[in-house]
């Protein structure tokens, strides 16, 4: 990036960031404290590459609504009217999302302006290849089209007119008596969201998921012979009957649960945080002493949509889906046994044998036998999962064209649906170079003389197919991306690695892993033919074993018909798509499983 790039870029965080102090009361800004090391303030801005006017429009309305967010959207209040099911949260997520951002709207004519101009933006950009019937669209896309339309009064086109049709009639019956009063009680957040449980709660568009609830609450109490396995069991084969709508609604909706406990989870710790990344990052610099880069100027970090147009990467899109038909039993598979593991350990558990609590009917047969025996009570209670993200890093080297890259398209695509059901993020990143035969950097070499040895001779391409706060549906044309003509070519995997380690230790999840895609080792011939040839492979090698041994990231490597194993520690081999459920089945429950080691 140019120096007036970068002072652009600079210009317009600070920029953003203090107007969205002004609106918040309470921004704080974002501040280098030391070379290597960074505040960390849940409110401070980033800006990525704007490569159109369009970005900027999207940043002005995020970071709007990420300030008024915080100044009008109490947590408690939020938490006190939450809905339990999984179809309503998705819903009272946008409507409150909605009602802090009108709040802005009122305050201020331009942020009122930003979120029209992005919404717009973001509606004149909604593709359907199949618009035929109510099923084609989801409840929580058309719920945020009525609500834009009604509180935002944003001007649908005709295709999200049509999208907004099919459910309009549903809402109006459920909502359209309580318009006025959500109008008017917009700034009292409590009388909104409490009016607005009652009005998803009374929804006839919910009724069966809620009847759904109450007949799996009934079979917990009413079981004959309850085990903790039993529960287990009932909760999980109950949550594979859910309508696949359901699950898909909780993923669509922007505002996300998790984002309220933001600053509880940054305040812990801190000053033990900033001491560890010190010295993590010492290590990362001892590793770097032998590795060297020519020049990072031709680098580039760029999102997988900027990469095509939207009908090329729709395109590209179906052409995966051809490849997964044969394999949709397989992804129902995974789905459902990974799903079942995870929400089990998620969700709730029982304790038996208790002075008080519900009756456990399973004992009453020894009280008929033996009157003097006392009567029996279980409980609920609630089981430790600990919050995770799932980071998977795919080789885009030339190497992988063909058979093996579709594999690991497929891999990404179904691991992110199954994760992204049970409340696990997932961020899909693939790495490459821009050129053949390195490009911009080996010619600046070639000008400056040729000094020997030195090192990475080549531009890097790093690419972020799905970020981790971006749900699957909003980017599944992205994984199509990988299939493009002419995207393959060299893979420096321990840069990749760096990268990627580098993105996930700023998460807040308590778990983190890092799982890499590749078919064997690094190879770049511009570097390797003016360097040793162990070059990459030494660095990679430093990079994986000061991740798995100095950091609590856990690293998982899938070799595409390579063994990585002298790599990675904890690696597994797939040569064939038909091995692909059963091996991903395996080793991802060993994974999740605390108790199991995976090998």
């Amino acid at each position: 990036m140019s120096n007036k790039a970068s002072n652009l870029k600079e210009k317009i965080r600070i920029a953003l960031t203090s107007t969205a102090k002004v609106i918040s009361d309470d921004f704080v800004i974002n501040e280098k404290n030391s070379k290597n090391e960074k505040s960390k303030d849940s409110s401070s801005i980033e800006v990525e590459a704007l490569t159109s006017p369009a970005d900027f429009i999207r940043l002005r309305a995020e970071t709007d609504s990420a300030a008024l967010k915080k100044k009008f959207s109490n947590n408690a209040i939020y938490r006190k009217n939450l809905p339990s099911s999984a179809s309503c949260r998705s819903l009272y997520n946008i409507a409150e999302k909605i009602r802090y951002e009108s709040l802005g709207g009122k305050m201020l004519k331009g942020i009122e302006k930003n979120f029209s101009d992005n919404y717009t933006q973001i509606i004149n950009h909604k593709r359907k290849d199949q618009l035929k019937t109510k099923e084609d669209v989801s409840v929580s896309e058309a719920f945020e089209l009525y609500m834009l339309k009604t509180f935002h009064q944003i001007q649908l086109n005709s295709l999200t007119t049509k999208m907004l049709n099919f459910w309009e009639k549903d809402f109006e019956n459920s909502i359209g008596k309580h318009k006025k009063f959500l109008q008017n009680n917009l700034d009292d957040q409590n009388n909104y969201s409490s009016r607005f449980l009652k009005i998803l709660e009374e929804m006839d568009i919910f009724q069966s998921d809620l009847e759904d609830e109450k007949k799996e609450e009934n079979q917990n109490q009413g079981q004959e012979n309850p085990s903790n396995d039993d529960q287990d069991k009932e909760s999980e084969d109950t949550k594979d009957e859910n309508d696949e709508q359901e699950t898909q609604a909780s993923l669509d909706a922007d505002y996300n649960v998790d984002e309220f406990n933001l600053d509880e989870q940054l305040s812990e710790s801190e000053s033990n945080e900033q001491s560890s990344e010190q010295i993590i990052q010492k290590n990362i610099d001892n590793i770097n002493l032998d590795y060297k880069v020519f020049t990072t100027q031709y680098d580039e970090i760029i999102k997988a949509e900027n990469l095509e147009n939207a009908d090329e990467a729709s395109k590209l899109r179906k052409s995966l889906d051809q490849q997964l038909v044969g394999f949709q039993d397989i992804i129902t598979k995974l789905a459902n046994k990974l799903q079942r593991q995870l929400l089990a350990k998620q969700n709730r558990a029982w304790e038996f044998d208790l002075e008080e609590g519900l009756l456990d009917s399973s004992k009453l047969p020894r009280i008929i036998m033996d009157p003097y025996n006392s009567l029996s009570f279980k409980k609920e209670k609630d089981l430790e999962f600990k919050d995770t993200i799932v980071t998977l890093l795919i080789d885009n080297s030339g190497s992988m064209r063909g058979r093996p890259i579709t594999i690991a398209a497929i891999c990404a695509d179904i691991l992110s649906r199954t994760l992204e059901r049970c409340s696990v993020k997932v961020e899909i990143l693939g790495f490459t170079t821009k050129n053949w035969k390195g490009g911009q950097s080996r010619e600046l070499w070639n000008k400056n003389s040729k000094p020997k040895t030195p090192g990475r001779l080549n531009d890097l391409r790093h690419i972020i197919y799905k970020s981790a706060d971006t749900h699957w549906r909003q980017v599944k044309n992205n994984l199509g991306l990988m299939l493009k003509e002419g995207l393959l070519k060299e893979n420096i995997d321990g840069e990749a690695i760096s990268w990627s380690y580098n993105r996930i230790k700023k998460r807040k999840e308590e778990r983190k892993i890092l799982m890499v895609i590749s078919d064997g080792a690094p190879v770049d011939d511009s570097t390797l033919s003016v360097n040793s040839g162990d070059f990459l492979e030494k660095h990679l090698k430093k990079m994986v074993k000061f991740i798995e041994n100095k950091t609590e990231i856990e690293i998982l490597a899938i070799g595409i018909g390579h063994d990585v194993s002298r790599y990675y520690d904890k690696a597994i081999k797939i040569t064939d798509v038909n091995e692909l459920g059963d091996v991903m089945i395996s080793q991802l429950s060993n994974l999740f499983d605390t108790k199991k080691r995976l090998h």
